[in-house]
């Protein structure tokens, strides 16, 4: 399932086209791979910090939701949206450099509920946070 409006489109142009919303922009956010199997992005480490340096445990999340919710609408199909009922995240390992990478992999793809697993890794690739989403599919509110 996809909403993609453009059939010759693939799922990473329109991850790119839809954006992942301004804060994940504004924290870096940068898409690496994108499908419904498997979403894949990185975000500075640098900007994103607690005072002591290091990365902050809602950048952690930030980074989370946005590959989990946009896998979830990705997902979802035409005409419904995927949003955000339940996240939660172990933080077991502070980034203080560099980049880390998310990867996204799903748990659940049910007709009206999806929850995703997202590992976020430093650059050595060690796990620094474990974050779990689930999304309500619903249908797209009317105008």
């Amino acid at each position: 399932m996809s909403d993609l409006a453009d059939p010759t489109m693939n799922a990473m142009e329109w991850a790119v086209q839809r954006g992942a919303g301004a804060l994940a922009d504004k924290m870096g956010f940068q898409w690496v791979e994108f499908s419904i199997e498997r979403s894949v992005a990185t975000m500075p480490v640098e900007g994103n910090t607690q005072p002591v340096g290091l990365f902050h445990g809602g950048a952690y999340v930030v980074l989370g939701e946005s590959l989990g919710s946009m896998a979830a609408n990705l997902y979802a199909g035409a005409g419904r949206l995927a949003v955000g009922v339940d996240i939660n995240a172990t933080h077991t390992r502070s980034a203080t450099s560099g980049l880390v990478t998310g990867v996204c992999t799903p748990i659940h793809l049910g007709r009206s509920m999806t929850v995703h697993e997202i590992v976020v890794s430093d650059d050595q690739g060690r796990r620094c946070s474990t974050i779990r989403i689930t999304n309500m599919i619903k249908d797209m509110p009317r105008p």
